[in-house]
């Protein structure tokens, strides 16, 4: 096989839509190459999908990356896909060794990984950049200064709405600031919530950006989707996507919009979000454009995908006879 065309989703939990986007890519190719997983768990549901399944240690475990590259070099390996926000930045530093060894990993330069994975860092980029944004602050501000409730609050780091609640009481207010979580508190943002998939070639140049409207939202992420051809949302994320400092590949950022069209940014992503494969079947192959930079290619803009395209998502199961998971 190709060492090159080799893929690993990293964390692969319940991926299978973006291993099936990886799939698509390669058959339309006709490449013959391995669309693989690894994770620390040893029940992820994409595993017994998967060409491979590697069980690998914790994050925070020192022999984590030396498995990870015992992975890629014994399974030749080519693209790595980082897909939780708590690996991030371990792949970002590890980036250059890896690729010495030739692997590409799909992730940003540190510098932007450390905007996008930290909810303070991410609110003083965006409005020293002067994108639109919620007004956010701690929650002992909050209570001095007596915002208006309800608000948001969430953990500093946090991920996939992990710790996110709305906060509607002053007393639900001081426990959430006597708490001895890192937590920030966010002004309720008014109108829909939408996602903007984008994809940022080596070059630095946004080649696509899709908006979905996030109609209903299950653990984190969307159950039920449309994308929405809105050239507001289309035109500041590219702005955002192109301003980052050394973006690359997948992200994805998160704001709402309100019915006189005032947008305001909540989240930025470094990496796949959950609805991927609504842009993917709308026509924006990110997949293709990661393996055409592999083969040294440049992406192109790209414009002309689906308009609402709706994504109605619903459980399945995976039987495995036998099995003993941990």
């Amino acid at each position: 096989m190709d060492r090159r065309r080799n893929i690993l989703i990293s964390s692969g939990g319940r991926r299978v839509g973006l291993m099936g986007c990886f799939k698509d890519s390669l058959r339309r190719r006709g490449v013959q190459a391995e669309v693989s997983m690894m994770d620390a768990g040893g029940s992820a549901p994409v595993a017994f999908l998967a060409d491979r399944a590697h069980r690998v240690p914790r994050l925070n475990d020192p022999s984590y990356l030396p498995a990870v590259k015992r992975i890629c070099d014994e399974t030749s390996v080519g693209l790595l896909v980082p897909t939780i926000d708590t690996e991030l930045a371990l792949y970002a530093e590890a980036s250059g060794d890896l690729l010495s060894s030739g692997v590409t990993t799909v992730i940003s330069t540190p510098e932007t990984i450390a905007i996008c994975g930290d909810k303070i860092a991410t609110h003083e980029w965006l409005v020293a950049n002067r994108f639109p944004t919620v007004q956010q602050t701690t929650p002992e501000r909050a209570l001095a200064e007596g915002w208006p409730l309800p608000v948001i609050a969430k953990p500093r780091g946090g991920s996939a709405s992990v710790g996110v609640r709305k906060v509607t009481s002053m007393l639900e207010l001081r426990a959430v600031s006597e708490s001895s979580d890192e937590t920030i508190v966010q002004e309720l943002a008014q109108g829909r919530e939408f996602t903007i998939n984008v994809y940022v070639n080596r070059r630095g140049e946004c080649v696509c950006a899709v908006p979905h409207w996030r109609m209903e939202i299950r653990a984190g992420e969307v159950s039920k989707g449309i994308t929405v051809r809105h050239e507001c949302l289309i035109g500041l994320a590219r702005d955002v996507a192109q301003a980052l400092p050394g973006a690359w590949g997948p992200l994805n950022i998160q704001c709402f919009m309100d019915d006189s069209g005032l947008i305001k940014i909540i989240e930025l992503n470094a990496r796949f979000g959950g609805g991927y494969p609504l842009a993917h079947h709308a026509g924006a192959h990110f997949t293709d454009w990661l393996l055409d930079e592999l083969e040294g290619k440049t992406p192109s803009r790209l414009d002309n995908w689906v308009d609402d395209l709706a994504m109605l998502r619903y459980d399945e199961a995976v039987y495995v006879p036998g099995a003993r998971l941990q």
